[in-house]
């Protein structure tokens, strides 16, 4: 027992510092706004950049046994437990079974994860599936969305068709957990993005409402927006965005995202210094810029002060949600003549 923190240190000082998988407060999403903001600096400075994944589609194949076997010892696992999973990772073999026929046995494949520049050229490819999210050469993120929308509209058909044995509510949880979800998942990249350009993922978000409330096509769905409680597509990225923003001023995102996103420190004490200001991006910046460094802060500076000086991150949900949707749900205030 004595050993076990000694074992978790070094394994923590061994972890790379872009490493985001198995770690508090990291995420896809995180590890993807890192490549994102680098492939976004590099073409703000008219520079090219070249993003290179390695798929592996069998990954548990490409572990070395031997590091395996030496790791679990290492974390306390031995004698006959040990022993038996040494057995099962020894002298492994596979077999394809098709049509009656059985291939011959061949054994784990050959660790072999260079990649060569020279004889086999690498062949670019206009976009590609990165964690989840498909990645085009213009960052448009134009693919993701309409993969995105057809996976959606595939949920809302199946929904639809088994619509009539459930009630609102039981609908309601079926469409946030199927269709929501997909359209939340890491759409802090999409942030930046033209209305024009996210306008199919409303419209999903349209039919999902209209179906939890088994509406017709055209009904109006502001109103419903607002009994779901649900925020709009282009609100929900900035929800998403601000709140990883509030992660890094408080400590709790990935040290990766701390350096884009830093606050406010005035050299005198000043009535601004409790506002809970980030440093802003340079008066040069582009305001079409999509950078997680310029979007942020600027989102941030923009909340009332009540909001960025929360202290608890439930309490900052909760007051940056209403904040939304008093500014994308509310009716205008009528104007005086």
């Amino acid at each position: 027992m004595g050993k076990t923190p000694k074992i978790r240190a070094k394994a923590t000082q061994k972890r790379h510092p872009h490493q985001s998988s198995f770690r508090p407060g990291h995420s896809t999403e995180t590890a993807l706004l890192s490549v994102s903001e680098m492939l976004h600096a590099a073409r703000t400075a008219s520079l090219s950049s070249v993003l290179i994944l390695l798929d592996l589609p069998a990954a548990f194949d490409t572990v070395d046994h031997s590091i395996l076997l030496s790791s679990l010892s290492a974390a306390g696992i031995g004698g006959s437990a040990l022993a038996w999973i040494e057995s099962y990772l020894s002298e492994r073999s596979s077999q394809v079974a098709w049509g009656g026929k059985v291939s011959a046995p061949r054994t784990s494949p050959p660790l072999n994860l260079s990649i060569s520049l020279g004889d086999t050229p690498l062949t670019p490819t206009p976009c590609a599936r990165n964690l989840g999210v498909v990645m085009d050469n213009r960052l448009s993120l134009s693919e993701n969305i309409a993969v995105v929308t057809r996976a959606c509209r595939f949920f809302l058909y199946n929904i639809r068709r088994i619509r009539p044995f459930f009630t609102t509510h039981s609908t309601q949880l079926l469409v946030q957990a199927m269709v929501l979800s997909c359209l939340d998942y890491c759409n802090s990249l999409l942030a930046g993005l033209p209305a024009s350009a996210i306008r199919p993922l409303q419209l999903i978000q349209n039919a999902a409402a209209r179906l939890v409330f088994n509406l017709p096509r055209r009904s109006h769905v502001t109103p419903l927006l607002i009994d779901l409680h649900w925020l709009p597509v282009m609100a929900r990225i900035k929800f998403k965005t601000l709140v990883l923003a509030f992660q890094a001023v408080r400590g709790s995102a990935p040290p990766y995202l701390q350096k884009l996103i830093r606050p406010c420190t005035p050299t005198r004490s000043l009535r601004s210094a409790s506002s809970g200001r980030l440093v802003p991006p340079p008066l040069h910046t582009s305001t079409r810029s999509r950078r997680l460094s310029v979007l942020a802060p600027r989102w941030w500076n923009e909340l009332p002060v009540e909001v960025r000086t929360t202290e608890s991150l439930t309490a900052f949900k909760r007051r940056l949600k209403t904040h939304l949707f008093k500014l994308h749900l509310s009716p205008p205030l009528p104007t005086s003549l």
